[in-house]
């Protein structure tokens, strides 16, 4: 960390590590951007952009890295909403701070190839998350029946209800549909389940089609990284957990701390995105099989 002096402020200058969901952004022109929200230990940023994602979190080490996030190993400076920022260039201008960014992480790892016999002994485990902010909602209903039988219609359209419903920075509806998508996607892609891995293509295409008017602008892009299978460090846990990769149980726990409700809203979802993949199970090939059968089903938009 260097400090530089100015007639008119002291710029702190920090390097940071940047999750590669946000490298477009980061890398793009500078644009301005301002404050949405702020926290001792992270900071929310709305670029002025119409390509997603548009929210930026800056965060400390002892924030929960989302995978929006850029990391520094510095003290945020004292922010307010509707401050101005600016990003881009590799770089994010805020308050006194300059943050450049070396290095990158991957928000979406992949698995690798799991043993379907050890999912479905690992999903046994998968009980009602305590706490969960839409337990018992019919639409959650509708939306795990209508995924296990592979209905296209049926889960699109509880997936259209949830969207942005819940109150919060990020709402119930959307952390469940966050949980499930990436669930589907890596899940669906090591188990070698075409038809969960094209399911998660439709739903992602319904829930980002107009997801800026339905929600917060911080739930928006978390589920628009969803859709691309990226998520926090703590819902990858649990699918490595589940994949045998690592332990369930103290996983699934660091992931029901997160947030008020949001732990136990994306479990909720990665539980229902794991069942789904058991159930439409198949291999890589029938994707398109499966794409027919349910396309009886559903109609384009």
């Amino acid at each position: 960390m260097t400090v530089s002096t100015h007639a008119r402020r002291t710029r702190v200058h920090v390097t940071g590590a940047a999750s590669t969901a946000v490298r477009a952004l980061l890398e793009a022109q500078r644009r301005p951007a301002r404050v949405l929200a702020a926290f001792p230990q992270g900071v929310y940023l709305e670029v002025r952009t119409e390509v997603e994602p548009s929210v930026i979190a800056v965060i400390t080490g002892e924030a929960t890295r989302l995978p929006n996030s850029v990391l520094l190993a510095a003290p945020l400076p004292h922010l307010t909403v509707g401050d101005d920022a600016a990003v881009g260039d590799r770089a994010i201008e805020l308050g006194p701070l300059s943050l450049t960014v070396r290095r990158w992480w991957d928000p979406a790892p992949p698995l690798g190839a799991v043993d379907r016999d050890l999912l479905a002994r690992a999903v046994d485990e998968l009980t009602e998350p305590p706490g969960a902010g839409l337990s018992g909602d019919a639409s959650v209903e509708l939306l795990a029946d209508s995924c296990a039988k592979g209905w296209l219609l049926g889960a699109v359209t509880a997936a259209e209800r949830l969207v942005g419903l819940g109150p919060g920075l990020t709402p119930s509806g959307d952390d469940v549909l966050a949980g499930l998508l990436v669930a589907l996607r890596h899940l669906g892609r090591a188990a070698g389940a075409g038809r969960a891995v094209w399911l998660a293509d439709w739903l992602a295409a319904t829930v980002t089609y107009d997801a800026r008017t339905r929600t917060t602008p911080i739930s928006a892009t978390l589920l628009h990284c969803a859709a691309r299978g990226e998520a926090s460090p703590e819902v990858l846990g649990v699918l490595r957990g589940l994949a045998g990769r690592q332990a369930l149980a103290p996983a699934l726990r660091r992931l029901h701390r997160l947030g008020h409700t949001s732990g136990s809203d994306l479990a909720q979802g990665v539980a229902i995105g794991a069942r789904t993949v058991l159930s439409l199970g198949g291999r890589p090939d029938e994707r398109a099989a499966g794409a027919g059968a349910a396309g009886g089903r559903t109609t384009t938009r």
